[in-house]
Parts: C-alpha cells; structure tokens; sequence
C-alpha cells in the first residue's frame, strides 16, 4: 500500500513538473523584450532619445544621428522618408545646429565653405563624429581652397572612387519587361543650355555642329527661356539632345544625360570618354561625338538615323529591361550617408582632398 501510495505521489510530481514546464514554454515564446512596458519606461527619458532607444532595441542598431550643416544651395528638401524612399532604416536626418553634440556625421557642402571656412562648427568636435565633404559640381566648377585640409573624414560625391558615391541618375532594373512606347516627335536635335561660355569645349562644337543639322537651341544665349514645367516635354519632343558637360571630368556625367534617357530621346554626349559613360549605361543607349571624326560627320549619322526608323529605335532596346532614376538631391546624399555611416564604423580621415579631386 505505502509502495502504491509512493508511485501515485511521484507521477502527481512529474505532472506538476511537466504542466510547469509547459507553461515556463509557454510564456517564453509569448514574451517580447519589447513589450509596451518596457517602451513606456523609455519614454522617460527625453521624447526624440525615446524614439531612438526603441528604433535601437527594434533593429539592434544605433539609430544614426546626421546633421546637414548648409542647405545646398540654399534649398531646403524634406529630409524625412529614408525608410520608405529608400529601404534604409535607423535615420535622424536634421538640418537643426543644436543637434551638432550628438550628430554622428556632419554634411558639409563645399560651395559654402570654398571662399570662407570660418562658417564651420566653433564647438570642439565630438570624437565619435564624422565630417563628410560634399560636392556634386565638376572640379572646374568648384573654387578650390587649401583650407579644406585635413577637416574631412569622408567624401560624398559623383565619382566612383569617392568613400560615398551617388551619381546624378541610377540605371535600375525594371520590374518586369518593359513595353517602351516613343514620344511623338517634332524635332531632330535639340539644346537647352543656360551657362554659354564661348571658351567651352561645348560651345566650340555647337557652333560647328549646327552648320551642318538644323539644332532648335533654348536658354539664355538663344533668348528662348523655357519654363521648368515645359522643360521635360520640350526634351521629350526631340529625336537627338545634346547632353554637353560644362567640362570635361572623370565620372562627371550630369542630369544633362539622364534627363534624355528618362524621357525616351537619344543623348549625344560630350563629357568623359565613351567607356566612362559605358560604366553606367550600355553603350548602344547613346551616342558620343568621339566616335566620329568631325561635327559634320556626326551631322550626318544624325540625319541617316532620322531617315531610318529601324536604326533609330535600336537605341531604346535597353528600356526594355532597364529604367532611369533621377537621385533626388540633398535627401538621398543624407539617406546614402546614414547608411554608410551604419556599415563603417572605423575611423577614417582625410589629409589631400585636393590632390584627390583637382590633381597637384
């Protein structure tokens, strides 16, 4: 009986411990580290540290605080939507100077300091932050001042060798098979050009160029202003546009390309050489007046093109599988900036930007 009596009690113990068990499993898996407690005591410290500690403990990273310095240009752009524009999470994007202290990177544009750095932070700098110069504009466009020395941690730029690159337009893979329609067309050649500078390599081919095919020119030289809101369907409306650089630069490849290419026209570029341009696009996406020996040459292969529908639509064979994306300015560099910031925690500076990007 006491034997009996035994084994009764010892299987109610292992049900007691079994039924225990499962409920420590059960609570377990249903436990969230994350919980609503747990968020609300964040909540105590300082609202915008709040929403840091939480984007923190949800990704397991440090949220990036970035601070632009200058509005580029003096134009101001929505700094928010890193996620959702960009699938790049754990962003604070702020252009508010009282944020410098805490600021993991500092966006520094260089048009505003090229003639006067006494407008760089006076505070002492954080040892943790970075300064990244940034500069969209060709080295001949770009004032150059020693001064810049040995301030930088990093580069955000154009070019392919820059520690954060980000180049006017992106060639992106399309969704599915593109079915390219072209827009109605009622001009061969067209140029819209605001800086004319008779000195300008650019400007030396027109002039020659336009002896030989008819070229409808806008801008200010030609007195024919055309409106932002026309500016797109006036490119759109032509066979061929002359996407001539303001000079001549490795990897300077600007809007002037890919504002054709987006709107279904051929550019005829006058920039880098060809294999510069083919490191972005292939090459039967456009024309380059290096590949022929003279403007009048190029007049000509404009003018066979024009009679030969055939040969003409050749040149979107890309759109098929491919599409362009504009970069949209100041808010993309800060969103590309944050991500690399996140990817690259080691220390970095810079001694020779200089020499880097104008050459000694």
């Amino acid at each position: 009986m006491q034997s009996e009596t035994a084994h009764r009690m010892l299987r109610h113990a292992l049900l007691a411990t079994f039924v225990l068990g499962c409920f420590v499993c059960l609570f377990l898996s249903r436990y969230n580290p994350l919980s609503s407690r747990d968020v609300g005591a964040a909540n105590l410290a300082e609202p915008a540290e709040a929403v840091k500690i939480f984007l923190s403990n949800k990704s397991n990273e440090k949220v990036i605080t970035l601070l632009l310095w200058f509005w580029p240009f003096g134009v101001r752009t929505n700094l928010s939507g890193c996620s959702s524009r960009f699938n790049i999470e754990g962003c604070s994007l702020t252009a508010d100077r009282n944020f410098y202290d805490e600021a993991d990177g500092v966006i520094i544009h260089h048009r505003d300091i090229s003639g006067d750095v006494s407008n760089l932070p006076k505070l002492r700098r954080p040892p943790f932050q970075k300064w990244i110069w940034m500069n969209m504009e060709s080295p001949t466009n770009s004032p150059r001042t020693p001064r810049i020395e040995n301030l930088f941690n990093l580069t955000l730029n154009y070019r392919q060798d820059s520690n954060i690159v980000l180049p006017y337009g992106l060639i992106e893979a399309a969704d599915g098979k593109e079915d390219f329609v072209l827009p109605s067309k009622s001009k061969l050649v067209c140029w819209i050009v605001s800086n004319w500078n008779s000195d300008h390599v650019r400007v030396k081919y027109y002039n020659e160029l336009h002896k030989h095919v008819q070229i409808h020119a806008y801008g200010r030289a030609f007195k024919a202003y055309v409106s932002k809101n026309d500016f797109l369907s006036t490119i759109a409306s032509c066979k061929f546009y002359l996407s001539f650089e303001n000079s001549i630069h490795k990897d300077y490849i600007s809007e002037k390309f890919y504002n054709p290419l987006s709107m279904g026209t051929v550019p005829v570029v006058l920039g880098p050489p060809r294999q510069n341009y083919e490191n972005f696009i292939q090459g039967d996406a456009f024309i380059h007046v290096d590949d022929f020996s003279s403007p009048k040459e190029l007049a000509d292969h404009l003018l066979l093109l024009n009679n030969s529908e055939e040969m003409y639509l050749r040149y979107f064979e890309w759109k098929r599988y491919f599409k362009v994306r504009m970069t949209i300015f100041t808010t993309e560099h800060a969103c590309v900036t944050c991500d690399y910031l996140h990817k690259h925690k080691e220390y970095k500076a810079l001694s020779n930007i200089g020499g880097w990007y104008w050459g000694d």
